[in-house]
């Protein structure tokens, strides 16, 4: 009874669609199939959500852990104590990543969309790394074995050259100056005599001898660090200067630093500090 009422609704169905033309049934299949694509739409909208997380890990470095949603190619990263939102579907797959952790994949499951709140465990990655030998030059340590497996590039300098000029000393200004003022051709040399008289000649004298102790007393100072100075013989940072010119100024200190003995210099100059300070007021 039931399919026979069926047929008869079907045939008078389609008699009327006869009726009103070709056109008419487009229009409704049109209608019919908007209809289930705002049904499909609403649908996919019902089960999307943004939900909440937070993810953690031994050593709390959870900070800007991405967290992308690879269904939607949507992502976000977390926050410095590991919080994050994103939006999801049913099935959505969320993959979460750092550096220092492994990939961990999550599936959003009814369950999940239901609660309000998602929290996500990481753990930490041992990334072995390929050998890597830091050793310049793969030294062994053993000195006789190195030296012959070595290949070194030749020193090219003025003396390895062969240069003729490889070993003079290059003067100073003053010196230059010096040696130009005390010299002159000619059957009577002028400059060296109007220099003498004027006084320039032994302004210029005096000029590269004060070099000279300069030089050789920025030499003692880069012995040590000045904090050594300051530490070891309490002289104030700002009184380092002074206290070398007063030693300076003393024939005992050329003739040490002429020695080249450090260990003699440094008696000295501590002898020296407990003087400076007393006459200064430093102590």
């Amino acid at each position: 009874m039931l399919l026979a009422v069926k047929s008869l609704v079907y045939m008078v169905f389609f008699e009327e669609m006869g009726r009103l033309g070709k056109w008419a049934f487009k229009v409704l299949l049109l209608f019919i199939g908007l209809c289930a694509i705002s049904t499909y739409g609403y649908g996919q909208r019902l089960g999307e959500k943004t939900i909440e997380g937070k993810v953690y890990s031994k050593d709390g470095d959870v900070a800007a852990t991405h967290v992308l949603n690879t269904t939607t190619k949507k992502a976000t990263i977390t926050n410095t104590d590991g919080f994050f939102t994103i939006v999801v579907h049913l099935n959505d797959t969320l993959v979460f990543s750092a550096v220092q952790y492994k990939r961990k994949d999550i599936v959003i499951s009814s369950a999940i969309l239901e609660s309000s709140f998602l929290s996500i465990p990481l753990e930490e990655s041992n990334i072995a790394l390929d050998e890597v030998i830091v050793m310049p030059y793969n030294l062994s340590g053993d000195l006789s074995r190195d030296m012959g497996n070595m290949t070194t590039a030749a020193v090219v300098t003025s003396s390895t050259l062969g240069l003729p000029n490889a070993y003079v000393k290059i003067p100073t200004k003053a010196e230059r100056q010096l040696f130009e003022a005390t010299s002159g051709g000619g059957f009577i040399p002028l400059f060296p005599i109007i220099n003498g008289i004027s006084g320039r000649t032994k302004q210029l004298k005096e000029l590269v001898a004060s070099q000279k102790k300069y030089a050789r007393t920025e030499r003692v100072k880069s012995f040590y660090q000045d904090s050594v100075y300051v530490k070891a013989l309490n002289i104030p940072q700002e009184k380092l200067n002074d206290f070398f010119y007063f030693c300076e100024i003393d024939p005992v200190f050329s003739m040490l630093v002429e020695t080249g003995d450090q260990l003699k210099l440094w008696d000295y100059l501590k002898v020296k500090s407990l003087h400076y300070l007393e006459n200064n007021g430093l102590r």
